[in-house]
Protein backbone atom coordinates (compact mmCIF):
# COMPACT_ATOMS: atom_id res chain seq x y z
CA UNK A 1 0.00 0.00 0.00
CA UNK A 2 2.79 2.44 0.81
CA UNK A 3 4.53 1.54 -2.04
CA UNK A 4 2.12 2.26 -3.93
CA UNK A 5 1.28 5.64 -2.89
CA UNK A 6 5.43 6.36 -3.02
CA UNK A 7 5.32 5.39 -6.53
CA UNK A 8 2.27 8.13 -7.47
CA UNK A 9 4.42 10.90 -6.21
CA UNK A 10 6.14 12.78 -8.96
CA UNK A 11 9.98 12.39 -9.39
CA UNK A 12 12.80 15.25 -8.60
CA UNK A 13 14.72 15.30 -12.06
CA UNK A 14 18.20 14.85 -11.47
CA UNK A 15 20.60 17.60 -10.83
CA UNK A 16 22.13 19.36 -14.37
CA UNK A 17 25.39 19.21 -12.10
CA UNK A 18 25.89 15.28 -12.32
CA UNK A 19 25.33 15.35 -15.99
CA UNK A 20 29.03 15.95 -16.71
CA UNK A 21 32.58 16.76 -14.44
CA UNK A 22 33.25 19.53 -16.72
CA UNK A 23 29.53 21.52 -15.88
CA UNK A 24 30.15 20.86 -12.11
CA UNK A 25 33.89 22.16 -12.20
CA UNK A 26 33.18 25.07 -14.47
CA UNK A 27 30.36 26.19 -11.86
CA UNK A 28 32.77 25.53 -8.91
CA UNK A 29 35.27 27.87 -10.30
CA UNK A 30 32.60 30.81 -10.49
CA UNK A 31 31.83 30.37 -7.29
CA UNK A 32 35.06 30.31 -6.23
CA UNK A 33 36.64 33.11 -8.28
CA UNK A 34 33.18 35.23 -7.13
CA UNK A 35 34.05 34.49 -3.54
CA UNK A 36 37.25 35.31 -2.94
CA UNK A 37 38.21 37.09 -6.12
CA UNK A 38 40.77 37.29 -8.13
CA UNK A 39 43.71 36.08 -5.80
CA UNK A 40 41.27 32.63 -5.80
CA UNK A 41 41.37 30.70 -2.82
CA UNK A 42 43.84 30.03 -0.21
CA UNK A 43 45.83 26.70 -0.52
CA UNK A 44 43.74 23.91 1.17
CA UNK A 45 47.03 22.79 3.55
CA UNK A 46 47.53 26.80 4.86
CA UNK A 47 50.61 29.00 4.64
CA UNK A 48 52.67 26.63 6.96
CA UNK A 49 53.36 23.74 3.98
CA UNK A 50 55.14 26.85 2.57
CA UNK A 51 58.89 26.97 2.51
CA UNK A 52 60.01 30.29 4.28
CA UNK A 53 61.90 31.17 0.78
CA UNK A 54 58.89 31.74 -0.97
CA UNK A 55 56.93 33.20 1.84
CA UNK A 56 58.60 36.57 1.68
CA UNK A 57 58.00 36.81 -1.71
CA UNK A 58 54.36 35.79 -1.80
CA UNK A 59 53.66 38.41 1.15
CA UNK A 60 55.45 41.33 -1.11
CA UNK A 61 53.28 40.41 -4.05
CA UNK A 62 49.74 41.00 -1.80
CA UNK A 63 48.91 44.66 -2.26
CA UNK A 64 47.37 46.64 0.46
CA UNK A 65 44.37 45.60 1.89
CA UNK A 66 43.37 49.80 1.34
CA UNK A 67 44.73 50.10 -1.96
CA UNK A 68 42.20 47.67 -3.38
CA UNK A 69 38.51 47.91 -4.21
CA UNK A 70 35.88 46.75 -1.50
CA UNK A 71 34.77 44.04 -3.93
CA UNK A 72 38.19 42.58 -4.10
CA UNK A 73 39.20 43.53 0.00
CA UNK A 74 37.51 40.19 1.35
CA UNK A 75 39.74 37.63 -0.35
CA UNK A 76 42.51 39.26 0.37
CA UNK A 77 41.84 39.81 3.59
CA UNK A 78 41.62 36.13 3.76
CA UNK A 79 44.49 35.49 2.01
CA UNK A 80 46.69 37.60 4.20
CA UNK A 81 45.22 35.89 7.24
CA UNK A 82 45.98 32.84 5.83
CA UNK A 83 49.69 34.22 5.27
CA UNK A 84 49.67 35.33 9.37
CA UNK A 85 49.24 31.53 10.18
CA UNK A 86 52.38 30.27 9.38
CA UNK A 87 54.44 30.24 12.58
CA UNK A 88 58.45 30.57 13.15
CA UNK A 89 60.67 28.97 15.26
CA UNK A 90 61.57 32.06 17.76
CA UNK A 91 64.10 29.71 19.55
CA UNK A 92 66.75 30.60 16.78
CA UNK A 93 67.00 34.57 17.16
CA UNK A 94 69.01 35.24 13.41
CA UNK A 95 66.79 32.60 11.49
CA UNK A 96 63.91 33.67 9.20
CA UNK A 97 64.69 37.39 10.03
CA UNK A 98 62.87 38.98 6.82
CA UNK A 99 60.40 36.66 6.86
CA UNK A 100 59.21 37.27 10.58
CA UNK A 101 59.48 41.14 9.47
CA UNK A 102 56.99 40.73 6.90
CA UNK A 103 54.84 38.88 8.76
CA UNK A 104 54.70 41.30 11.69
CA UNK A 105 54.74 44.35 9.11
CA UNK A 106 51.61 42.11 7.37
CA UNK A 107 49.82 41.81 11.19
CA UNK A 108 50.25 45.26 11.99
CA UNK A 109 48.72 46.12 8.60
CA UNK A 110 45.69 43.71 9.89
CA UNK A 111 45.01 45.38 12.82
CA UNK A 112 44.92 49.04 11.63
CA UNK A 113 42.44 47.22 8.94
CA UNK A 114 40.19 45.64 12.11
CA UNK A 115 40.29 48.86 13.93
CA UNK A 116 39.05 51.09 10.76
CA UNK A 117 36.54 48.68 8.84
CA UNK A 118 32.85 49.76 8.81
CA UNK A 119 30.95 46.98 7.77
CA UNK A 120 29.91 43.74 9.90
CA UNK A 121 32.62 40.57 9.44
CA UNK A 122 31.26 37.74 7.80
CA UNK A 123 31.23 34.33 8.62
CA UNK A 124 33.87 32.91 6.44
CA UNK A 125 36.30 36.02 7.58
CA UNK A 126 35.64 35.61 11.05
CA UNK A 127 36.71 31.54 10.72
CA UNK A 128 39.81 32.66 9.17
CA UNK A 129 40.55 35.32 11.74
CA UNK A 130 39.75 32.79 14.83
CA UNK A 131 42.07 30.32 13.18
CA UNK A 132 44.87 32.81 12.45
CA UNK A 133 44.86 33.75 16.41
CA UNK A 134 44.45 30.09 17.13
CA UNK A 135 47.44 29.25 15.07
CA UNK A 136 49.77 31.86 16.48
CA UNK A 137 48.63 32.07 20.39
CA UNK A 138 47.86 28.64 21.66
CA UNK A 139 50.95 26.64 22.42
CA UNK A 140 52.81 24.88 25.19
CA UNK A 141 55.10 26.14 27.39
CA UNK A 142 58.57 25.42 28.51
CA UNK A 143 59.08 22.47 30.97
CA UNK A 144 61.60 24.38 32.87
CA UNK A 145 58.63 27.12 34.12
CA UNK A 146 55.75 24.78 34.17
CA UNK A 147 55.15 20.83 34.85
CA UNK A 148 55.95 21.30 38.64
CA UNK A 149 58.23 23.92 38.00
CA UNK A 150 61.42 21.27 37.88
CA UNK A 151 63.61 20.60 34.95
CA UNK A 152 67.04 18.84 35.74
CA UNK A 153 66.71 19.24 39.02
CA UNK A 154 65.93 23.19 39.11
CA UNK A 155 62.81 24.74 40.68
CA UNK A 156 61.82 27.77 39.18
CA UNK A 157 60.51 29.96 41.90
CA UNK A 158 58.80 33.50 40.10
CA UNK A 159 59.33 35.49 43.72
CA UNK A 160 63.06 35.15 43.74
CA UNK A 161 64.00 34.04 39.83
CA UNK A 162 63.38 36.60 36.59
CA UNK A 163 60.85 35.71 34.75
CA UNK A 164 61.57 34.11 31.05
CA UNK A 165 60.53 36.56 28.50
CA UNK A 166 58.48 35.28 26.14
CA UNK A 167 61.02 35.10 22.71
CA UNK A 168 57.90 35.57 19.58
CA UNK A 169 56.42 38.29 21.56
CA UNK A 170 57.14 41.17 19.48
CA UNK A 171 54.69 39.06 17.05
CA UNK A 172 52.35 37.52 19.54
CA UNK A 173 51.95 41.32 21.34
CA UNK A 174 50.32 42.53 17.53
CA UNK A 175 48.10 38.80 17.29
CA UNK A 176 46.97 39.69 20.90
CA UNK A 177 46.95 43.38 19.40
CA UNK A 178 44.43 41.99 16.48
CA UNK A 179 42.42 39.69 19.22
CA UNK A 180 41.58 42.52 21.22
CA UNK A 181 40.56 44.78 18.59
CA UNK A 182 38.42 41.70 16.87
CA UNK A 183 36.24 41.42 20.08
CA UNK A 184 35.88 44.86 20.93
CA UNK A 185 34.63 45.62 17.64
CA UNK A 186 31.12 46.95 16.94
CA UNK A 187 30.88 45.13 13.49
CA UNK A 188 31.59 41.97 15.25
CA UNK A 189 27.83 39.76 15.29
CA UNK A 190 28.12 37.87 18.58
CA UNK A 191 25.58 35.41 17.48
CA UNK A 192 27.73 34.48 14.48
CA UNK A 193 31.08 35.00 15.98
CA UNK A 194 30.23 32.68 19.16
CA UNK A 195 31.04 29.81 16.66
CA UNK A 196 34.15 30.21 16.63
CA UNK A 197 35.11 31.66 20.05
CA UNK A 198 33.38 28.66 21.19
CA UNK A 199 34.38 26.52 24.59
CA UNK A 200 37.02 24.71 22.92
CA UNK A 201 38.80 28.57 22.12
CA UNK A 202 37.91 30.13 25.77
CA UNK A 203 39.33 26.79 27.38
CA UNK A 204 42.72 27.05 25.18
CA UNK A 205 42.89 31.15 26.02
CA UNK A 206 42.72 30.26 29.61
CA UNK A 207 45.22 27.64 29.65
CA UNK A 208 47.67 30.71 28.30
CA UNK A 209 47.32 32.67 32.11
CA UNK A 210 50.05 30.67 32.80
CA UNK A 211 52.49 32.40 30.74
CA UNK A 212 55.80 33.57 32.34
CA UNK A 213 55.51 36.84 30.27
CA UNK A 214 53.39 39.01 32.47
CA UNK A 215 52.97 41.24 29.08
CA UNK A 216 50.81 38.22 28.24
CA UNK A 217 49.49 37.75 30.94
CA UNK A 218 47.70 41.53 31.32
CA UNK A 219 46.55 41.09 27.65
CA UNK A 220 44.60 38.03 28.06
CA UNK A 221 43.04 39.82 30.95
CA UNK A 222 41.65 42.64 29.07
CA UNK A 223 40.31 39.98 26.27
CA UNK A 224 39.17 37.79 28.48
CA UNK A 225 37.22 40.61 30.33
CA UNK A 226 35.55 41.75 26.78
CA UNK A 227 34.72 38.20 26.00
CA UNK A 228 32.71 37.78 29.08
CA UNK A 229 31.16 40.82 28.71
CA UNK A 230 30.30 40.33 24.79
CA UNK A 231 29.44 36.88 24.75
CA UNK A 232 26.68 36.64 27.79
CA UNK A 233 25.82 33.11 26.59
CA UNK A 234 29.62 32.04 27.56
CA UNK A 235 29.76 33.55 30.90
CA UNK A 236 28.87 30.03 33.28
CA UNK A 237 30.89 28.72 31.87
CA UNK A 238 33.87 30.92 31.77
CA UNK A 239 33.07 30.91 35.81
CA UNK A 240 32.89 27.26 35.97
CA UNK A 241 36.56 27.06 33.81
CA UNK A 242 37.98 29.41 36.52
CA UNK A 243 36.84 27.71 39.32
CA UNK A 244 38.60 24.68 37.60
CA UNK A 245 41.77 26.78 37.26
CA UNK A 246 41.72 27.79 41.23
CA UNK A 247 40.51 24.08 42.06
CA UNK A 248 43.75 22.68 40.86
CA UNK A 249 45.83 25.52 41.90
CA UNK A 250 44.81 24.63 45.47
CA UNK A 251 44.56 21.12 46.03
CA UNK A 252 47.12 19.44 43.50
CA UNK A 253 50.19 21.86 41.78
CA UNK A 254 49.72 25.64 43.88
CA UNK A 255 51.99 26.43 40.65
CA UNK A 256 50.41 28.90 38.31
CA UNK A 257 51.66 32.51 36.87
CA UNK A 258 47.87 34.23 35.85
CA UNK A 259 46.11 33.56 39.86
CA UNK A 260 46.34 37.37 40.36
CA UNK A 261 44.92 37.75 36.35
CA UNK A 262 42.06 35.93 37.01
CA UNK A 263 41.14 37.01 40.23
CA UNK A 264 41.33 40.31 38.84
CA UNK A 265 39.03 39.47 36.23
CA UNK A 266 36.53 38.27 39.11
CA UNK A 267 36.67 41.24 41.14
CA UNK A 268 35.07 43.46 38.40
CA UNK A 269 32.63 40.21 37.46
CA UNK A 270 31.88 40.01 41.57
CA UNK A 271 31.00 43.47 41.29
CA UNK A 272 28.09 43.16 38.65
CA UNK A 273 26.67 40.46 40.72
CA UNK A 274 22.58 41.35 41.33
CA UNK A 275 21.28 41.24 44.46
CA UNK A 276 19.73 38.55 45.90
CA UNK A 277 23.45 36.63 45.28
CA UNK A 278 22.76 32.92 43.37
CA UNK A 279 23.61 30.18 45.58
CA UNK A 280 26.21 29.42 42.57
CA UNK A 281 28.34 32.90 43.70
CA UNK A 282 28.21 31.65 47.56
CA UNK A 283 29.85 28.38 46.47
CA UNK A 284 31.81 29.90 44.67
CA UNK A 285 32.99 32.11 47.56
CA UNK A 286 33.59 28.84 49.61
CA UNK A 287 34.89 26.75 47.55
CA UNK A 288 37.36 28.66 45.60
CA UNK A 289 37.91 32.17 47.36
CA UNK A 290 38.81 31.15 51.03
CA UNK A 291 40.72 28.08 50.27
CA UNK A 292 42.98 30.32 48.10
CA UNK A 293 44.57 31.82 51.61
CA UNK A 294 45.78 28.32 51.99
CA UNK A 295 48.84 28.01 49.34
CA UNK A 296 52.09 29.25 51.05
CA UNK A 297 52.90 32.12 47.63
CA UNK A 298 49.56 33.66 48.51
CA UNK A 299 51.39 37.48 48.80
CA UNK A 300 51.24 37.28 44.62
CA UNK A 301 47.82 37.38 44.41
CA UNK A 302 47.04 38.56 47.74
CA UNK A 303 45.65 42.19 46.86
CA UNK A 304 43.90 40.39 44.31
CA UNK A 305 42.10 38.13 46.37
CA UNK A 306 41.06 40.22 48.98
CA UNK A 307 39.66 42.51 46.83
CA UNK A 308 36.91 39.90 45.72
CA UNK A 309 36.51 38.41 49.38
CA UNK A 310 35.35 42.59 50.41
CA UNK A 311 33.20 42.24 47.22
CA UNK A 312 31.15 39.78 48.32
CA UNK A 313 31.12 40.82 51.77
CA UNK A 314 29.64 44.13 50.37
CA UNK A 315 27.12 42.40 48.24
CA UNK A 316 25.89 40.96 51.42
CA UNK A 317 27.09 41.73 54.99
CA UNK A 318 25.39 38.21 56.28
CA UNK A 319 28.67 36.75 54.48
CA UNK A 320 31.06 38.36 56.90
CA UNK A 321 30.49 35.48 59.19
CA UNK A 322 31.41 32.89 56.88
CA UNK A 323 34.65 34.57 55.81
CA UNK A 324 36.12 35.48 58.87
CA UNK A 325 35.62 31.62 60.38
CA UNK A 326 37.48 30.51 56.50
CA UNK A 327 39.89 32.86 57.34
CA UNK A 328 40.34 31.29 60.86
CA UNK A 329 40.44 27.68 59.27
CA UNK A 330 43.49 28.82 56.82
CA UNK A 331 45.11 31.33 59.52
CA UNK A 332 49.25 30.52 58.88
CA UNK A 333 50.83 29.15 62.07
CA UNK A 334 54.70 29.69 60.94
CA UNK A 335 54.76 32.54 58.56
CA UNK A 336 54.71 35.73 59.70
CA UNK A 337 54.32 37.62 56.72
CA UNK A 338 51.70 36.06 55.74
CA UNK A 339 49.55 36.79 59.49
CA UNK A 340 50.03 40.06 58.37
CA UNK A 341 48.33 40.04 55.12
CA UNK A 342 45.31 37.63 57.19
CA UNK A 343 44.95 40.93 59.60
CA UNK A 344 44.89 43.81 56.92
CA UNK A 345 42.70 41.67 55.20
CA UNK A 346 40.36 41.15 58.05
CA UNK A 347 40.53 44.54 59.12
CA UNK A 348 38.80 44.93 55.84
CA UNK A 349 35.96 42.55 56.51
CA UNK A 350 35.19 43.88 59.90
CA UNK A 351 35.14 47.38 58.85
CA UNK A 352 32.09 46.11 56.96
CA UNK A 353 30.86 43.76 59.25
CA UNK A 354 27.20 44.18 61.07
CA UNK A 355 27.09 43.60 65.12
CA UNK A 356 24.64 40.38 64.00
CA UNK A 357 27.51 38.79 62.39
CA UNK A 358 30.06 39.73 64.37
CA UNK A 359 29.03 38.13 67.47
CA UNK A 360 28.58 35.08 65.83
CA UNK A 361 32.36 34.67 65.27
CA UNK A 362 33.94 36.97 68.26
CA UNK A 363 34.88 34.32 70.49
CA UNK A 364 37.16 31.82 67.93
CA UNK A 365 38.17 35.54 66.26
CA UNK A 366 39.80 37.37 69.41
CA UNK A 367 41.29 34.18 70.49
CA UNK A 368 43.46 33.98 67.17
CA UNK A 369 43.80 37.80 67.87
CA UNK A 370 45.10 37.48 71.19
CA UNK A 371 47.17 35.07 69.97
CA UNK A 372 48.82 37.08 67.12
CA UNK A 373 48.91 40.14 70.04
CA UNK A 374 51.60 37.84 71.64
CA UNK A 375 53.50 37.52 68.79
CA UNK A 376 57.52 37.81 68.45
CA UNK A 377 57.68 38.91 65.29
CA UNK A 378 56.32 42.88 65.97
CA UNK A 379 54.84 43.27 62.58
CA UNK A 380 52.49 40.43 63.43
CA UNK A 381 51.31 41.96 67.13
CA UNK A 382 51.52 45.70 66.00
CA UNK A 383 49.03 44.84 63.01
CA UNK A 384 47.07 43.21 65.13
CA UNK A 385 46.70 45.89 68.46
CA UNK A 386 46.31 48.34 65.19
CA UNK A 387 42.61 46.71 64.95
CA UNK A 388 41.55 49.23 68.18
CA UNK A 389 42.37 52.26 65.72
CA UNK A 390 39.58 51.32 63.28
CA UNK A 391 36.61 53.12 64.61
CA UNK A 392 33.93 51.14 63.32
CA UNK A 393 35.65 47.56 64.59
CA UNK A 394 36.79 49.75 68.01
CA UNK A 395 32.85 50.23 68.28
CA UNK A 396 31.90 46.75 67.88
CA UNK A 397 34.77 45.22 70.16
CA UNK A 398 33.08 47.78 73.14
CA UNK A 399 29.46 46.67 72.37
CA UNK A 400 30.64 43.54 73.44
CA UNK A 401 33.80 43.90 75.77
CA UNK A 402 32.16 41.56 78.45
CA UNK A 403 33.02 38.92 75.96
CA UNK A 404 35.68 40.22 74.41
CA UNK A 405 37.66 41.33 77.63
CA UNK A 406 38.47 38.24 79.49
CA UNK A 407 39.68 36.84 76.52
CA UNK A 408 42.15 39.49 75.08
CA UNK A 409 43.12 40.12 79.26
CA UNK A 410 45.86 37.62 79.45
CA UNK A 411 47.35 38.74 76.03
CA UNK A 412 47.57 41.85 77.09
CA UNK A 413 48.91 41.19 80.48
CA UNK A 414 51.64 39.02 78.77
CA UNK A 415 52.60 42.10 76.19
CA UNK A 416 53.01 44.33 79.64
CA UNK A 417 55.25 42.36 81.24
CA UNK A 418 58.00 40.89 79.42
CA UNK A 419 57.20 41.32 75.50
CA UNK A 420 60.79 42.17 74.39
CA UNK A 421 59.68 45.33 71.29
CA UNK A 422 58.61 49.12 73.53
CA UNK A 423 56.07 49.72 70.34
CA UNK A 424 54.33 46.38 71.16
CA UNK A 425 54.17 47.48 74.99
CA UNK A 426 53.04 50.75 73.72
CA UNK A 427 50.56 49.69 71.77
CA UNK A 428 49.34 47.23 74.66
CA UNK A 429 48.76 50.46 77.00
CA UNK A 430 46.55 51.84 74.44
CA UNK A 431 44.25 49.31 74.40
CA UNK A 432 44.48 47.98 77.95
CA UNK A 433 43.22 51.90 78.29
CA UNK A 434 40.37 51.55 75.99
CA UNK A 435 39.05 48.61 78.08
CA UNK A 436 39.36 51.04 80.91
CA UNK A 437 37.54 53.56 80.00
CA UNK A 438 34.49 51.44 78.55
CA UNK A 439 33.64 50.01 81.54
CA UNK A 440 36.23 50.73 84.85
CA UNK A 441 34.53 48.17 87.12
CA UNK A 442 34.27 45.43 85.09
CA UNK A 443 37.69 45.71 83.56
CA UNK A 444 38.72 45.71 87.53
CA UNK A 445 36.64 42.55 87.95
CA UNK A 446 38.66 40.82 84.97
CA UNK A 447 41.76 41.41 86.22
CA UNK A 448 40.92 40.53 89.55
CA UNK A 449 39.94 37.06 88.15
CA UNK A 450 42.95 36.98 86.19
CA UNK A 451 45.36 37.90 89.02
CA UNK A 452 43.24 34.66 90.97
CA UNK A 453 43.74 32.39 87.64
CA UNK A 454 47.06 33.52 87.58
CA UNK A 455 47.81 32.91 91.44
CA UNK A 456 45.80 29.12 90.88
CA UNK A 457 48.49 28.63 88.08
CA UNK A 458 51.23 29.18 90.09
CA UNK A 459 50.40 27.01 93.02
CA UNK A 460 49.57 24.18 90.66
CA UNK A 461 52.68 24.36 88.38
CA UNK A 462 54.46 24.88 92.02
CA UNK A 463 52.55 21.50 93.00
CA UNK A 464 53.58 19.92 90.30
CA UNK A 465 57.39 20.32 90.37
CA UNK A 466 57.13 19.02 93.99
CA UNK A 467 55.67 15.98 92.88
CA UNK A 468 58.34 15.16 89.76
CA UNK A 469 60.70 16.08 92.10
CA UNK A 470 59.75 13.25 94.66
CA UNK A 471 59.66 10.52 91.68
CA UNK A 472 63.04 12.06 91.14
CA UNK A 473 64.29 11.10 94.29
CA UNK A 474 62.43 7.76 94.82
CA UNK A 475 63.81 6.97 91.18
CA UNK A 476 67.11 8.07 92.55
CA UNK A 477 66.95 6.01 95.84
CA UNK A 478 65.96 2.73 93.52
CA UNK A 479 68.71 3.41 91.20
CA UNK A 480 71.59 2.95 94.36
CA UNK A 481 70.30 -0.23 95.37
CA UNK A 482 70.40 -3.98 93.74
CA UNK A 483 66.79 -3.56 92.71
CA UNK A 484 66.15 -3.07 89.21
CA UNK A 485 64.13 -0.28 87.79
CA UNK A 486 61.63 -1.03 85.36
CA UNK A 487 60.73 2.01 83.39
CA UNK A 488 57.55 0.93 80.89
CA UNK A 489 57.41 2.66 77.76
CA UNK A 490 53.40 2.32 77.51
CA UNK A 491 51.64 5.93 78.35
CA UNK A 492 49.04 4.15 80.24
CA UNK A 493 51.52 2.80 83.20
CA UNK A 494 53.51 5.98 83.34
CA UNK A 495 50.34 7.37 83.96
CA UNK A 496 49.39 5.08 86.51
CA UNK A 497 52.99 5.29 88.23
CA UNK A 498 52.57 8.56 88.31
CA UNK A 499 49.31 9.13 89.51
CA UNK A 500 49.71 6.70 92.24
CA UNK A 501 53.27 8.09 93.55
CA UNK A 502 51.66 11.27 93.35
CA UNK A 503 48.56 10.96 95.43
CA UNK A 504 51.35 9.26 98.01
CA UNK A 505 53.33 12.23 98.19
CA UNK A 506 50.74 14.52 98.66
CA UNK A 507 49.17 12.56 100.98
CA UNK A 508 52.49 12.08 103.24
Amino acid sequence: MIKQIFSKLPRKPPSKLSQGDSNSNDISNFANSNFYGAYGPPAKEGPSSMPPANYEAACEALPNLQDVPSSERQSLLIRKLNMCSFVFDFAEPTSNLNEKDVKRRMLLELVDYINSVNSKFTEVAMHEMIKMISANLFRSFPSVNHNGGKNLGEVYDPEDDEPISEPSWPHLQVVYEFLLRFVSSSEMDAKLAKRYVDHSFVLRLLDLFDSDDQREREYLKTILHRIYGKFMVHRPFIRKAINNIFYRFIFETEKHNGIAELLEILGSIINGFALPLKEEHKLFLVRALIPLHKPKRMSAYHQQLSYCITQFVEKDFKLADMVIHGLLKYWPITNSSKEVMFLSELEEVLEMTQAMEFQRSMVPLFRQIGRCVNSLHFQVAERALFLWNNEHIRSLIIQNHKVILPIILPSLEKNLQDHWNPAVRSLTLNVQKIFLEADPPYYSECETRFQEDQSRRKEFLERRQVVWKSLEDAAAAKSLSTEAVLISIFPSSVAIATSSNSRAVLGS
